[in-house]
């Protein structure tokens, strides 16, 4: 058993100073100047360039003439590069409407999406595009979730080799451990690989209504409710359409008569 322990002692404190000696050279990575051995620089084929992750992010926003139609070219727009509307909300007021659309497309099709967008834009109230580089943080995560899958490998040898049921207890404990830093490091890889792979453009378009004077609202008010009541006016008199008849008859009947007695 102690033997086992030993085993296991050497091997995180082997994989522990493993990762600590590779983190800073991680982190000081730089494309125009990568820091290698000489040993390395054999090793890395001349032709083998490292592929940089970009993550695109933009924030833009504009009035338009006609809110209605500027949504309708945004959504073709967002067809045609194979993008999607991950969020789509709307909003009025007295003097506005506005409408604020979080679209995600595919990075190679964000700049084509952007200038589809804004086509004859001459003014933009909002307009932010940024690029951020991870590839450092990608290749420090890849060589980190290499060395963990490779000391869990070992601590799975380790672990057919045991005995007693203290041992087999100990080693699983340690690859359970390694085994919730692999699934964190996993999840942060997805997370890095979706936000490269996708990007996303946060649009906010609105058109303003005009502001109508107080004489212009009552006159408005005043002619809507006029044709209100003359529609009103007519439904009353297809309701009472018979009694018309008769009083139109009555008042015939008594003419008649008057010119009767008259001669």
């Amino acid at each position: 058993m102690r033997k086992i322990i030993n085993i296991i002692g050497i091997i995180t404190l082997i994989s522990f100073f493993g990762c600590e000696n590779y983190e800073p050279d991680s982190k000081s990575m730089n494309f125009g100047e990568m820091r290698m051995d000489d040993e390395e620089q054999q090793i890395v084929e001349p032709n083998n360039e490292i592929q940089r992750k970009l993550i695109k992010n933009g924030d833009i926003e504009f009035e338009s003439e006609n809110i209605v139609d500027t949504r309708k070219d945004i959504f073709n727009a967002i067809e045609k590069f194979n993008g999607y509307s991950s969020s789509d909300n709307e909003y009025k007021n007295s003097h506005e409407i506005s409408n604020t659309l979080i679209i995600r497309v595919p990075s190679e099709n964000f700049v084509n999406l952007l200038n589809e967008i804004t086509i004859g834009i001459t003014r933009f109230d909002r307009k932010e595009i940024n690029i951020k580089d991870v590839t450092a943080e990608f290749l420090d995560i890849e060589v980190r979730l290499k060395t963990k899958k490779e000391l869990e490998n070992r601590y799975l040898e380790i672990l057919k080799k045991a005995n007693t049921v203290t041992e087999i207890l100990e080693v699983e404990k340690q690859i359970g451990d390694l085994r919730s830093e692999i699934e964190s490091i996993e999840g942060r890889l997805k997370f890095l690989n979706n936000q490269v792979s996708f990007s996303t453009l946060n649009v906010r378009i609105y058109e303003t209504i005009a502001e109508q004077t107080e004489f212009g609202k009552k006159f408005k008010n005043g002619f809507k409710n006029g044709w209100d009541n003359l529609i009103l006016f007519f439904v009353f008199l297809v309701n009472v359409w018979p009694f018309i008849l008769i009083i139109i008859g009555f008042l015939i009947l008594i003419k008649i008569l008057r010119k009767r007695k008259k001669t």
